[in-house]
């Protein structure tokens, strides 16, 4: 953009500015701290060498990279389901369960959890099933709109969780790390990969009013510099607040401000080196003043066809909120973003699981049948993969509690709903099994850091290599290695 000098803004008036900043003087503290850490650095960085992952190309650290392996994806959509949905009564049918409705058993706890021993019963699926799609896919009767892309999907029954707590379930599925503090998948893949589009965020994250157990640790950075962080956006109003600039105040003013702040925090920068926080915070104000030009349209969902929304069932009482947010999710990745996570809240069914999973599962079915429907046609959908899951799975009976017996199901780490489109995957074909209660996986299982393994090998990235120095070691998303499966590769 071409500058003209105004009254607020001379060049003279910058310029004493910055001779006042150049003519402070470096205290004993800040001399020695500068020596220790650039001599430092050049030790420490021989010794230790760099990141695993391969050389970056210039143009910061959001730079698009080559992918490290043959990439069936380009950028993720992953479809969260909070609070733990059943398989059992959406996408893996146990018959077996109508003999053993009501009848009582006792258990010892085999997760340490109250959920898992003492006085219990048995729950058949309020729900029923029917096959669906050439393939003859087990779908539960609410989905009416999925199962016109049943054909497009790969169900998977063999994922395993590891813990029945909702933070620490969450944080697993979410970072790898059942104790957070560990870069979300989205931070990882951005990471590995960069954005196609430097205007706007890499990882967006699109939540519940609510934010789910763990909150935003969920989409952290974790040990990661700080751009490659998850950025929420709004849910209700908004979705991202002062996106305009105050009356009065042009983009010429918002540029010439950010220019004499970035020398002010360059010229700091200089003294101290390892200071990384400062470098991330110039580029979000860089970032944000980019957005201002490209998010006021892209976020703008009535520019959409009545036909579009439709088919995502923005409009509509029951699938309204949900259908934006994947329209949102479609127009996002449709501008480059690499990796957008879409929230859905209280899938935690303990009690009325047929009122309370029979409404979540019409708020989102013609939603997720439309984003399906529109990648396809726009010819997106093999290039961008879709995940959905929840943090674990449902029980197949549930606790006596206060000597009453509920209609519902208790957490389950040992077997979970999971299923996966576009991008590669094998679609038309349910691979893995439960047993006949689903009680637990007992084919093709797999833990959950092979499935994560598997997903960034799907975005042509290598867990073992992308990797990231930190407390010691090199980090990468599944802790201590995992693998592909192969089976859901197409």
């Amino acid at each position: 953009m071409a500058r003209k000098p105004t009254k607020t803004s001379s060049p003279s008036h910058i310029q004493r500015l910055l001779n006042q900043q150049a003519a402070t003087t470096l205290n004993r503290r800040d001399f020695l701290y500068g020596l220790g850490s650039s001599v430092g650095a050049v030790a420490l960085s021989s010794l230790l060498g760099t990141p695993a992952l391969a050389k970056r190309k210039p143009g910061g650290p959001l730079a698009p990279q080559q992918p490290m392996l043959p990439a069936k994806a380009k950028a993720c959509i992953f479809l969260m389901m909070e609070g733990g949905p059943s398989h059992i009564d959406t996408f893996d049918p146990k018959p077996k369960l109508h003999d053993l409705h009501m009848q009582k058993f006792t258990r010892q706890g085999e997760n340490l959890s109250a959920m898992s021993s003492g006085n219990r019963y048995y729950v058949e699926s309020p729900f029923k099933t029917r096959k669906v799609g050439q393939a003859g896919a087990d779908m539960s009767e609410h989905f009416v709109h999925l199962a016109d892309v049943a054909d497009d999907i790969c169900f998977y029954r063999g994922a395993q969780a590891e813990s029945v707590n909702h933070p620490t379930a969450m944080y697993h599925i979410n970072t790898g790390n059942k104790f957070g503090g560990e870069p979300g998948i989205g931070a990882w893949v951005t990471y590995g990969l960069g954005t196609e589009n430097e205007n706007l965020p890499a990882f967006i994250v699109l939540p519940e009013v609510a934010y789910p157990q763990g909150g935003a640790s969920n989409w952290s950075n974790g040990f990661l510099p700080a751009y490659y962080q998850g950025t929420p956006l709004r849910s209700v109003g908004s979705p991202i607040l002062d996106i305009k600039p105050p009356p009065g105040v042009s983009r010429y003013h918002q540029r010439e401000s950010l220019d004499l702040l970035n020398t002010f925090n360059e010229s700091h920068g200089e003294r101290h080196p390892a200071h990384d926080d400062l470098a991330a915070r110039m580029e979000s104000y860089e970032l944000a003043f980019r957005m201002q030009m490209e998010v006021p349209d892209i976020i703008e969902i009535e520019q959409e066809d009545e036909k579009t929304k439709e088919l995502y069932g923005v409009g509509e009482e029951t699938t309204d909120a949900f259908g934006r947010k994947c329209l949102l999710a479609r127009r996002l990745i449709e501008q480059g973003v690499r990796f957008v996570q879409v929230y859905s809240g209280g899938w935690d069914s303990h009690d009325y699981l047929a009122r309370a999973h029979g409404s979540l599962i019409r708020s989102i079915d013609k939603p997720v049948a439309g984003l399906i429907k529109d990648l396809k046609r726009r010819g997106m959908l093999d290039e961008t993969l879709i995940v959905w899951c929840g943090e674990f799975g449902r029980s197949p009976d549930n606790g006596v509690r206060g000597g009453g017996m509920a209609y519902g199901r208790d957490h389950n780490p040992n077997a979970m709903a999971m299923w996966f489109a576009g991008g590669g995957v094998k679609a038309g074909h349910t691979i893995g099994a439960t047993d006949e209660t689903g009680e637990s996986a007992v084919d093709v299982v797999h833990p959950l850091q092979d499935v994560h393994v598997t997903l960034l090998r799907l975005l042509g990235l290598d867990d073992n290599k992308l990797t990231y120095f930190h407390g010691g070691r090199y980090k990468q998303l599944s802790q201590t290695g995992g693998k592909v499966i192969k089976e859901l590769l197409a």
